[in-house]
């Protein structure tokens, strides 16, 4: 066994251990940080140096190390430094659990980055589970009335998520005789129909795997879970979480659904319609919001429309193209996610408020605040010259050649509903007057983090060739 294409995720696991057991003996603020930084690094260093080309089977098929699963590591070790920074000012809220905060940090983390590299049904659904479990606990972190609510709410639904989830791997499993995705793919592909119960279990663990993803309908615990939970880990839910659940989703439907072409091409219409609603409700709900957190919310679900566009493409194509392209809008989404999030945070901390309004005349009081903010939010709506727009540009392409203009249609359309409820706070921050004319300092730890992702935002839109190039080699290896 090659022990070595995981690596990252041991590494990940074992400092989760190791800042617990520090605490014990020496419980301060600064190991317990520079102990999670090191170990997140170290991990991206050995997921740079992997080789995207190669794929591992390792236990038996459970999981599979290819370029797909090591550039959705990078993406989701990426995103987890970016917590951990936005998280140093919270130390006042959170030091009687500093640690522990941090060690399900990379718990969830762990969880996180297998689910992309699942082989088998059941190694997918433990890689759920290890971060959702995390998941929850970090939302009620707070321990406040708020924060209890949101993560009892997202406890109980997830809980229920996962039984059906379960429920629907039973019945795959009873109908193909396997649980091994490739296995599936030939069971189903040999004996060339599509049973009732096998369309039943594909169902179910659809709706478990969407309720990951906030997808309509199961997106009703994610505005609550957002504005309860500390804003580093609304970060943590909004793009991480998001991200390995998209990559699961991708994985388990390319390998194990694939044949025959007639039922790609019905889940992927399926996918499609879904991805319509999601992205039409999604920013439709949002024009209502006031609270900043509610609405990077329901933005956030929009944009797991947009990304179902990608699935669909999948779907369509069984798997053979459209795969960068998803890949690409991954990463643009991360880093549009960090760039806002890490600013929202000092932003909201300052004010001592997470009303929209509150932010007026910000541009006066802190212009790289600002800035980095406006092009967090120009990048989501898929504006030039950011990331955003090379991202919808390439996913919208793909798309369009499948067959799939309506889809795009009713995009175009929502990428203009979101435009003015994400301008709106820009006009706000630069168009209104302050209501006070102290000045707002960046702190230096989430102004670096956030400056670093906006100009990350700004080259992949400039250049996206240095990106789409790595996602070209990073696909799923299809059985």
């Amino acid at each position: 066994m090659n022990w070595t294409s995981i690596l990252p995720e041991i590494l990940i696991a074992s400092t989760a251990i190791l800042i617990v057991l520090s605490d014990l003996v020496y419980p301060k603020r600064l190991l317990t940080t520079a102990l999670a930084l090191s170990g997140v690094t170290a991990a991206i260093v050995l997921s740079v140096a992997g080789n995207y080309n190669l794929s591992t089977s390792l236990f038996s098929g459970m999981l599979v190390i290819d370029g797909w699963s090591q550039f959705l590591r990078l993406i989701l070790l990426g995103v987890t430094a970016g917590v951990i920074f936005a998280s140093y000012d919270y130390y006042d809220r959170l030091k009687g659990s500093w640690a522990e905060y941090h060690a399900i940090i990379l718990f969830a983390l762990t969880g996180l980055m297998l689910m992309p590299s699942a082989g088998n049904l059941v190694s997918a659904f433990v890689a759920i589970q290890i971060s959702a479990i995390s998941l929850f606990i970090l939302v009620g972190v707070l321990k406040d009335s708020r924060s209890s609510e949101a993560a009892l709410k997202m406890m109980l639904i997830g809980g229920i998520a996962s039984a059906v989830m379960l429920y629907g791997m039973a019945f795959i499993f009873g109908t193909t005789s396997s649980i091994q995705l490739n296995e599936i793919s030939l069971a189903i592909g040999s004996s060339g129909d599509v049973s009732t119960g096998l369309l039943l279990g594909v169902l179910l663990l659809a709706a478990g795997l969407f309720f990951e993803i906030a997808a309509v309908p199961f997106h009703m615990w994610a505005p609550d879970a957002y504005e309860g939970a500390p804003t580093p880990i609304t970060l943590y839910l909004s793009a991480a979480s998001k991200i390995a659940g998209i990559a699961v989703i991708a994985r388990v439907f390319v390998i194990a659904f694939s044949q025959p072409q007639s039922f790609a091409a019905d889940w992927g219409i399926a996918v499609a319609v879904i991805s319509a609603l999601t992205m039409t409700l999604g920013n439709i709900l949002a024009l209502m919001q006031t609270n900043i957190k509610r609405l990077l919310a329901y933005s956030g679900i929009a944009h797991t429309g947009y990304m179902l566009i990608g699935i669909s493409v999948l779907g369509f194509s069984q798997g053979l193209s459209g795969q960068p392209q998803l890949l690409f809008y991954l990463a643009a989404f991360a880093l549009a996610e960090v760039a806002v999030f890490t600013t929202v945070i000092v932003i909201t901390r300052y004010l001592n408020t997470d009303e929209i309004g509150d932010f007026a005349g910000l541009s006066r009081r802190s212009p790289l605040a600002s800035f980095v903010l406006s092009l967090g939010l120009i990048s989501l709506i898929g504006l030039p010259p950011t990331a955003g727009f090379m991202a919808k540009l390439y996913i919208f392409t793909g798309a369009i050649d499948q067959g799939l203009l309506w889809l795009i249609i009713i995009a175009v359309l929502n990428t203009v509903i979101s435009a003015y409820y994400y301008l709106r706070i820009v006009k706000i921050m630069w168009r209104e007057e302050p209501s006070s004319n102290t000045r707002l300092q960046m702190p230096l730890v989430p102004g670096l983090v956030s400056v670093l992702a906006g100009a990350g935002l700004l080259l992949l839109g400039i250049a996206p060739y240095l990106l789409i190039k790595l996602a070209e080699t990073s696909l799923i290896s299809l059985p």
